[in-house]
C-alpha cells in the first residue's frame, strides 16, 4: 500500500495576536504580535446576525476553514470536510452543566444548539452550501493526528481534496480543572492528491510514542496553554517550509509528519515508503 501523503494546497491560521496564516509566518521569523488584530475572528461565511451569535469556537474554526479554501482557490461547497477539537465549546458545556443544576427551565434553545461537538461542522456546510460529507473527531490530545489520518485517509480512498480543521477556544468552570485550554486556537489545511506547484507536500507514517516532541517552536509555544496546541509543532514546520514534527496519535504512537516542497518530496517518497507502515481502512 503507498504511504499516505497530499499536497498542502491551502493553510488557515488563527490565534488572539496572529490573525491569519500570513502574521502567524511572520511572527514564526522573527515578527511581533499585530497590535490591532481583533479579540474574535468574524467569519464572513456568515450572516452579520448569526456571526454575532455564534461561540468563539465555531467562529475561529470557520474563520480558517474558509481562508484556506481561498488560499487553495477551491471553493468550499465542493470538499468533504473534517473537523477536529478536543473538547468542543467547554464554555457552553460549563454553562449548561450549571444551568441544569441551578435552573434548568431557564436552558437557552440556542446554546444547546451550539452544544454538540459537530456544531462547527453544521455552521460550516450551511454557511458554505456544502453537500460533501463532514464529520467531527475528538481524540484529546490525538484530536489534531487523528484528524489529519481521516482526511488522508480519504485521499487516498479516491476523493480530489479535503479540507481538515482544528480548533479549541477557553474552557470554563470546574471543567477547566480537568480539560484546561486557554484562549482560541484554529488552524486549517485543504489537502489534495496531486502535485501543487509551489506549494509544501507531507508524508505521514505511525511511530513509537515518545515524550521527546519538538514544542519550543515559536507557534508552540506562543499557544501552548490552548486544548489544540499538540497540532503546532506541525505548524511550526510549515511556517519554516520543511522539516519534520512529531504529533500525538494516541496512547501508544505518534504520527511522524515529514513537510517538503513538492519537488523535493518527489525526490524523497522512495526513502519515505521504506518506512510507512499500511494503513488499514474500515
Amino acid at each position: 500500500m503507498k504511504p499516505l501523503s497530499a499536497s498542502i494546497e491551502g493553510i488557515g491560521f488563527w490565534t488572539r495576536g496572529l490573525p491569519s496564516w500570513a502574521a502567524a509566518t511572520a511572527y514564526a521569523h522573527g515578527g511581533t504580535i499585530v497590535a490591532d488584530a481583533p479579540a474574535r475572528p468574524s467569519p464572513q461565511l456568515l450572516p452579520a446576525n448569526e456571526r454575532r451569535r455564534a461561540p468563539d469556537t465555531v467562529a475561529v474554526a470557520l474563520e480558517v476553514a474558509l481562508a484556506a479554501c481561498h488560499d487553495a482557490g477551491r471553493d468550499p461547497a465542493t470538499l468533504p470536510s473534517v473537523f477536529a477539537s478536543t473538547h468542543g465549546d467547554l464554555g457552553i458545556t460549563d454553562y449548561m452543566c450549571a444551568t441544569l443544576a441551578s435552573d434548568p427551565q431557564s436552558l437557552s434553545p440556542t446554546r444547546f444548539h451550539n452544544s454538540v461537538h459537530n456544531a462547527a461542522a453544521g455552521y460550516w456546510t450551511i454557511g458554505a452550501g456544502a453537500m460533501a460529507p463532514a464529520s467531527a473527531i475528538s481524540a484529546r490530545e490525538a484530536s489534531f493526528a487523528q484528524g489529519l489520518l481521516d482526511a488522508l485517509a480519504q485521499l487516498a480512498c479516491g476523493d480530489e481534496a479535503v479540507l481538515l480543521v482544528a480548533y479549541d477556544g477557553q474552557a470554563a468552570g470546574p471543567l477547566a480543572r480537568m480539560a484546561p485550554s486557554e484562549g482560541l486556537l484554529g488552524g486549517a489545511l485543504v489537502l489534495s492528491q496531486s502535485a501543487a506547484p509551489g506549494r509544501a507536500r507531507l508524508s505521514v507514517q505511525l511511530v513509537a510514542r515518545n515524550s521527546d516532541r519538538d514544542s519550543d517552536g515559536p507557534l508552540s509555544t506562543l499557544a501552548a496553554a490552548n486544548a489544540m496546541a499538540p497540532m503546532l509543532p506541525f505548524f511550526d514546520v510549515l511556517a519554516r517550509g520543511h522539516g519534520q514534527a512529531r504529533l500525538v496519535a494516541g496512547p501508544d504512537h505518534d504520527l511522524l509528519v515529514e513537510v517538503a516542497f513538492a519537488e523535493a518530496a518527489l525526490q524523497e517518497t522512495a526513502s519515505v515508503a521504506d518506512h510507512v507502515p499500511e494503513f488499514a481502512h474500515g
